[in-house]
């Protein structure tokens, strides 16, 4: 739902946004092209500590990805493959590629097989189906949405996919509440996304979250990475401006 307004970005990022035009221009396609990443050159990420780590992490991701027809969650499938966000009905969007891409990287190492992750304005279900692909059956992926039509289709979308055996298997499930209030029954959480705009940091989201997990999240203009060490303490930092609708 949100697009950079920034355009200068440190260097390990400027590397990932060119992967992942390359990714968009080659790898998301009707035929499911894939891409070696692995032979991409990027500088290291702040979060690792060394390249073939970070190219690990992004492989990782864009084999998720790539798993996930973007065409499935859009309204008109001749603009599903387009770098830029798409209208999914009631006056929401789903997320430009590269900005699911930037999100993914941010939570990767909080996504491993097993973890729990909460989908905050999970929308057309896109992320949340790449979120349990990459948590597996024995993780936990839970969306939650405020707008029931967008819940339904967006269950749909999922069953069209390689997903959809994680919503039978309740490993994977999407519901109709308040955002902001989490979904407290599934708590707590290894990485917690939010796809709109908060006008301040939920205090729900962070009781959720596990000391040791992350949340990503756009506050204003600004997409936030909140860290909750081993302590309970909090670490923020903005990574980038950005644009994104209002969470309500």
């Amino acid at each position: 739902m949100a697009r950079p307004t920034r355009t200068w970005l440190p260097n390990y990022m400027v590397g990932v946004a060119l992967l992942i035009i390359i990714y968009v221009n080659l790898v998301i396609s009707a035929e499911g092209q894939v891409l070696q990443l692995m032979t991409m050159g990027i500088s290291p990420s702040t979060d690792g500590n060394s390249n073939s780590k970070l190219i690990d992490r992004l492989q990782i991701a864009a084999d998720a990805m790539i798993q996930i027809d973007r065409a499935d969650y859009v309204l008109d499938r001749r603009s599903a493959y387009i770098d830029s966000p798409q209208p999914i009905g009631y006056n929401a969007t789903i997320s430009a590629p590269h900005m699911h891409a930037y999100c993914l990287d941010y939570l990767s190492e909080h996504l491993k097989p097993g973890n729990r992750v909460l989908d905050v304005g999970s929308g057309s279900g896109y992320l949340a189906a790449v979120f349990a692909l990459m948590v597996g059956e024995t993780g936990r992926t839970v969306g939650v949405e405020h707008i029931s039509q967008l819940v339904d289709r967006s269950i749909e979308s999922i069953k069209k996919g390689p997903a959809a055996h994680l919503l039978d298997k309740g490993a994977l499930s999407i519901h109709v509440g308040d955002g902001k209030k989490g979904f407290p029954d599934e708590a707590p959480y290894d990485a917690i996304h939010v796809g709109a705009a908060a006008s301040e940091i939920p205090e729900a989201l962070v009781n959720q979250l596990k000391p040791g997990g992350r949340i990503v999240i756009p506050v204003v203009d600004s997409l936030m990475i909140i860290d909750k060490l081993a302590d309970g303490t909090l670490k923020q930092k903005s990574v980038m401006d950005v644009r994104y609708v209002p969470l309500v």
